[in-house]
């Protein structure tokens, strides 16, 4: 590996986002999800399945500190998921990030109050889980497998970081500290100590960044032996349930301990495997630890890990994770577009991947994939008005087949207010809200953008203090500008993503030319740079029709629409019932317009195709000779897919035959 790559994103407190497009998102989260999120944390939204999170807490911390008292009945039980502490976790680190980009007091005190409660409710050598505080202390790290305890610390060692560089309190990250400590006096390699590791993983990442902050080799190494030790012989999580009798869910499924991507050590494993969710967390944090430990080994994984997923497990949204069982991925080029699963959190962590696999290298197909999964496959989770949500989000969608058809029950044609399994709403809430951390990173050399988003921001590299301010109308325009203000000037190398969908470019710097190399799918310039310096990047971006790769067998014979980052969709409301008669034909008058007044603002896309008509009699089969299909002229009308399902109940499909 070559660590001279390595960057570093800029910290979200020198990002000021100021895009046409993201914008909106953003303020949404702020007045309407952070705030909705909390009553429904607080089991305070009419209609929607109790939370039970904020009365599992108020609780713990009664029976901890019976002076205490929130008016919650001792004997009422805990409620919910086991992992149920995690949407509070993920609720206050979005209002962390919130903070940052937008100053609120009223919001600040009520998260100030919340890690009150959270404090009140560790226990006095640090141990902090709501489900064993109430179900009793004596079981806990009894089963790492499938409680959840690890997974749920992750989330709050997360909130507790991005409250720190928020806010630069500590009561929440001492505290998370204690916990760690806690953690690593009764797990790890010592005497005594569980060989074990995290069932669902995220604790990983969250102890590198603990380790950014404190510099501790101690939050180093747990987050390190946690990598390392994962099914490593004999196998933990068989031990565990076999001494604790355990069950163990998968036992009849083909991955068995893949699901947990725990049946062999993490650099033997080169496909992606198992509950896609756990999956892309722990390769997030496999990154971490290879480039802070320089592993090549480890970096290989990794690597072939990605090209598994993008290459062959991946949709054209981004979206990853096909099988409903086990919310898992399955098997090279198994992408079926209606009984997909597709969860949100899944596309959420391939960003975190992607960002990760970026910062040790700057390829373009990082940030494509980045790209992808962001403007497609995450932001599908969420309705306009930010107060419904996806848990699944399908490529195609018949709506009676969702009521009917047990194969499809997971599918939704509907956002939904909230679920019992509520982590998909609050993770769109943090990562939303830490867009400003994703733009660019850098190292003491050299810049690199790598996403189109307006914004203001400001490093240091070389010792310079350099401003960078993007301005686009991006992905509706063509046209990206990057200006740079700057004492005196500069020398650094400039990195500028060039995206895989581009085919043709210009690149001008202050209006005439500039000489620059393309390395790994950047434009990149080394010079010295002076204020006032203004790059503008202007594209090629018409409509594209894509076809899937033969092998995925559920689109052959049929074509996906793109513009630029963007997958279109046919949405019934547009173009009326049963979408599988529509053809693309060769598509010709292919118009887009920003409609403004449409989805609050988007380019739509439209061309003539064809629609099959039915027969003339009722029959269920006829000879092939009885006649050739008739196809009628039919305008096939498309939306962006980030935003169907915002108007009223119907069919929507991206695949659309040839």
């Amino acid at each position: 590996m070559d660590s001279s790559k390595y960057t570093t994103p800029i910290p979200l407190k020198d990002v000021k986002i100021g895009d046409t497009f993201w914008s909106p998102f953003m303020e949404r989260v702020r007045t309407q999800v952070i705030p909705y999120q909390w009553e429904a944390l607080n089991d305070r939204v009419s209609g929607a399945e109790p939370s039970y999170c904020m009365r599992n807490f108020k609780l713990a911390v009664e029976l901890t500190h019976p002076e205490l008292d929130y008016g919650v009945p001792k004997d009422i039980g805990f409620g919910g998921m086991v992992f149920q502490d995690s949407d509070f976790a993920k609720w206050i680190e979005a209002a962390a990030y919130s903070l940052v980009w937008h100053p609120d007091p009223a919001l600040e005190k009520n998260l100030d109050d919340s890690i009150d409660i959270i404090c009140n409710a560790q226990q006095a050598d640090g141990y902090l889980d709501t489900y064993y505080i109430v179900n009793g202390l004596d079981k806990r790290f009894t089963n790492l497998k499938d409680n959840h305890e690890l997974y749920c610390f992750g989330h709050f060692l997360e909130a507790a970081v991005a409250c720190f560089e928020a806010t630069g309190k500590r009561k929440l990250l001492d505290a998370l500290i204690r916990y760690a400590d806690c953690i690593d006096k009764h797990i790890g390699p010592g005497e005594g100590k569980l060989r074990g590791y995290p069932g669902h993983e995220i604790a990983e990442m969250a102890l590198f960044r603990l380790y950014a902050i404190t510099r501790d080799e101690k939050h180093l190494k747990l987050a390190q032996y946690f990598i390392d030790q994962r099914g490593q012989k004999p196998l933990f999580f068989e031990e565990e349930t076999k001494k604790n009798q355990n069950n163990f869910y998968w036992k009849d499924s083909f991955v068995q301990y893949q699901y947990y991507q725990a049946g062999k050590p993490v650099r033997e494993q080169h496909i992606a495997e198992g509950h896609a969710v756990r999956a892309v967390y722990l390769y997030s944090g496999m990154a971490d630890s290879a480039r802070i430990g320089g592993d090549e080994e480890l970096m290989k994984a990794c690597n072939d890990i990605w090209e598994n997923i993008v290459k062959r497990q991946m949709y054209i949204t981004g979206a990853i994770g096909q099988s409903a069982y086990g919310e898992s991925f399955s098997y090279d080029y198994n992408l079926p577009n209606d009984t997909v699963y597709a969860e949100t959190c899944a596309a959420i962590g391939l960003a975190f991947f992607a960002r990760r696999m970026a910062s040790m290298s700057p390829r373009s197909m990082y940030g494509d994939v980045l790209e992808k999964t962001l403007y497609n496959g995450i932001i599908s989770g969420m309705d306009l008005d930010g107060k419904a949500f996806f848990y699944v989000n399908p490529l195609e969608v018949l709506p009676e087949a969702c009521l009917k058809d047990r194969r499809m029950h997971h599918v939704k044609n509907q956002r939904q207010k909230w679920f019992a399994c509520a982590c998909c709403p609050p993770n769109l809430a943090r990562i939303i809200s830490s867009l400003g951390s994703y733009v660019h990173s850098f190292n003491q050399g050299a810049l690199y953008t790598h996403l189109f988003i307006g914004s203001d921001s400001t490093v240091k590299i070389a010792g310079s203090k350099i401003g960078v301010k993007i301005e686009t109308n991006y992905p509706w325009e063509d046209t990206v500008r990057v200006s740079f203000k700057i004492d005196g000037s500069a020398k650094f190398r400039y990195g500028l993503r060039i995206p895989g969908w581009c085919n043709h470019f210009n690149l001008t710097l202050s209006g005439g030319n500039v000489e620059y190399k393309t390395e790994d799918g950047y434009a990149v310039i080394e010079r010295e740079w002076k204020n006032g310096d203004k790059l503008e990047l202007r594209f090629d971006m018409p409509v594209s029709f894509v076809e899937a790769n033969p092998k995925v067998r559920e689109n052959t014979g049929k074509v996906a629409v793109m513009r630029g980052p963007m997958v279109y969709c046919l949405e019934e409301a547009d173009n009326g019932k049963e979408l599988f008669k529509l053809h693309a034909g060769k598509p010709e008058n292919v118009l887009f317009k920003f409609e403004k007044n449409l989805l609050e603002g988007v380019v739509t896309i439209s061309f003539k195709g064809k629609k099959e008509k039915d027969w003339n009699d009722d029959q269920l089969y006829r000879p092939l000779e009885a006649g050739d299909a008739v196809y009628e002229e039919k305008e096939l009308n498309l939306i962006p897919y980030y935003a169907w399902a915002n108007r009223r109940i119907g069919e929507m499909t991206v695949w659309i035959n040839k």
